[in-house]
């Protein structure tokens, strides 16, 4: 919704942030296979960047393997949070669903593999994403703005409550 601003005679968005954010993300991303082409690659590069974190080192008596991705999960969702609570409270289920799954792979597979495995997972999943732009035929979101990396899970996570019944 916008009104007109009686200053400077333009128009003015008056959605919240979070609907900001969402609607314009939405903008490039409307031809079905794209969409769908997200639905898959963007949770795969989010697992893989919890991945990255989690195979960074951690000092003896700081922690344990993870700690940074933690750390990683949680300064992302401060974000979430300030957009929207339950939007929030639903990528902290995300990010626990993807921490669980990256500590059983670590243990299975260790670091080194578990590296290798996320950048094969990571550079396939973003070809996926880039050619679901071209046959968009628009630039990807973040080209016009970094911060479009974290409102793309949040854009698939919304959707998900949507379909649940479930506001935000």
């Amino acid at each position: 919704m916008a009104t007109t601003d009686p200053l400077h005679d333009a128009p003015v968005d008056t959605r919240r942030a979070v609907d900001r954010w969402l609607g314009n993300y939405s903008e490039d991303h409307r031809h079905p296979t794209n969409i769908l082409l997200h639905h898959v690659c963007v949770p795969l590069i989010v697992w893989t960047v919890v991945a990255f974190f989690w195979v960074i080192p951690v000092p003896p008596g700081i922690g344990e393997p993870g700690l940074w991705a933690a750390l990683a999960m949680v300064g992302a969702l401060g974000w979430y949070l300030r957009l929207s609570r339950p939007l929030g409270l639903a990528m902290v289920a995300v990010f626990v669903v993807l921490g669980a799954i990256t500590h059983v792979l670590y243990g299975w597979l260790g670091a080194t593999q578990l590296l290798s495995l996320a950048i094969l997972v990571f550079v396939l999943a973003w070809i996926g994403q880039f050619i679901g732009h071209r046959i968009e035929g628009k630039r990807p979101s973040f080209f016009t703005d970094l911060v479009y990396l974290l409102v793309g899970p949040l854009w698939i996570t919304a959707k998900a409550l949507r379909r649940l019944g479930i506001a935000y």
